[in-house]
């Protein structure tokens, strides 16, 4: 009998260790694991690296509170706005957290300029934001807000593409436009680079923010370090979680010098968020990922990936209806519902995870290696033939 809640519809399997891009259930049997904690365990399982991180901080000290100074935490932000678009960071432990931290820093920006009436966020309906209040509400999913009104007020919604729509809805009352760079849970859709562009003219047009939720697809995911900087855009806010810390639990916000100016002293907390202990581990991270050498083998490995997924698909068109993805975030979108091609991947031991628009999430670590790519495209071709 298990005393847990039945929110989560479990996999009848369960692991006991795991070494790089394996896992090994309590039978013994070795699994390919491209689900990864859904795209959360960057570096695989066991990364020596993140190992000794862990044991040698966890001698010195593991939690204190942000009524102090946490050099660790000042040590990750650093190398985080020295890497990317931002100024300054705010830490929180999970995406869900950052997504709803990013909410309140865009109308808290607002408020401080003398414009509180500022507060309405533009997010794509059926998006995935997290699953607090405020975010199931701003993901726009009568799945996931079904059954927890009163609704949230503050969000507006557009459809996946709906450009003219988008424009309609911006008024006096907007703040910002929130959306994924790459929708995850959603069903992998990139948001094109020209798009935006267009996005950044029309807030900076506007005088609006933009904030890019980089929590699934960001920190290398793509094969740059966040899945914007091709367009060469700058956000105001993005929320990061996932990747960063390589399977110990860390989320952040990161934002120019203009929207951090609203987020004084009160203005926000958390009681576990930026502990040394995750600060350190998020550190050993970035200095592996954001290196260049490490993001252009993701480029390469990934372009290989996605050539012989292609050829799959060009193979079973009667299966596989588009490869959806980039980097090492990608999607099969298939022509029927995916739970039974998710269970024969998994019956020959690969392991993925579903997407919205019968889509199947396959989420790599990082440094998977090129065999490792091969066997995964033996064991999806072998289904596909199996299939009917």
């Amino acid at each position: 009998m298990s005393y847990l809640a039945k929110n989560y519809n479990r996999k009848k399997i369960s692991f006991l260790k795991g070494k790089g891009s394996f896992l090994v259930s309590k039978d013994g049997s070795k699994y390919l694991d491209f689900v990864q904690g859904i795209a959360v365990n960057s570096l695989g399982h066991s990364h020596p690296k993140l190992i000794k991180t862990i044991n040698k901080q966890a001698k010195k000290l593991w939690h204190v509170s942000n009524a102090f100074i946490i050099p660790e935490g000042e040590e990750l932000a650093k190398k985080l706005v020295k890497r990317t678009f931002a100024d300054f960071v705010i830490f929180q432990n999970s995406g869900a957290e950052a997504t709803e931290a990013a909410i309140k820093i865009a109308r808290r920006y607002f408020f401080s300029i003398g414009k509180p009436y500022k507060n309405r966020i533009i997010c794509i309906k059926n998006s995935f934001h997290g699953r607090t209040i405020a975010a199931i509400h701003a993901s726009g999913s009568k799945k996931m807000t079904e059954g927890f009104g009163p609704k949230v007020s503050g969000f507006d919604h557009f459809k996946f593409g709906d450009h003219e729509k988008l424009k309609k809805l911006i008024n006096k009352n907007t703040a910002a436009i929130m959306l994924e760079t790459i929708m995850g849970e959603g069903g992998i859709k990139l948001i094109p680079d020209w798009c935006l562009k267009e996005l950044r003219k029309l807030c900076t047009k506007k005088k609006i923010l933009l904030i890019l939720d980089e929590v699934q697809c960001g920190v290398g995911r793509s094969g740059d370090f966040f899945a914007f900087e091709r367009s060469k855009v700058k956000p105001d806010i993005v929320p990061i979680a996932k990747g960063i810390g390589g399977g110990f639990p860390i989320g952040a916000v990161l934002m120019n010098k203009k929207v951090a100016s609203g987020m004084v002293p009160g203005t926000h907390g958390s009681t576990f968020g930026g502990n040394p202990l995750a600060m350190k581990v998020g550190s050993a991270v970035m200095d592996i990922i954001a290196n260049k050498k490490f993001l252009d083998n993701v480029k390469k490995n990934s372009k290989y990936f996605h050539k012989k997924l292609n050829k799959l698909q060009e193979d079973f068109p009667q299966i596989i209806k588009e490869i959806r993805g980039r980097g090492f975030l990608i999607g099969l979108k298939l022509n029927e519902e995916q739970s039974f091609f998710i269970k024969k991947l998994m019956d020959n031991k690969l392991l993925t995870i579903r997407a919205a628009e019968n889509v199947v999430r396959i989420l790599p670590p990082l440094n998977v290696k090129k065999n490792e790519i091969d066997k995964a495209i033996q064991i999806l071709n072998k289904v596909c033939k199996e299939y009917y």
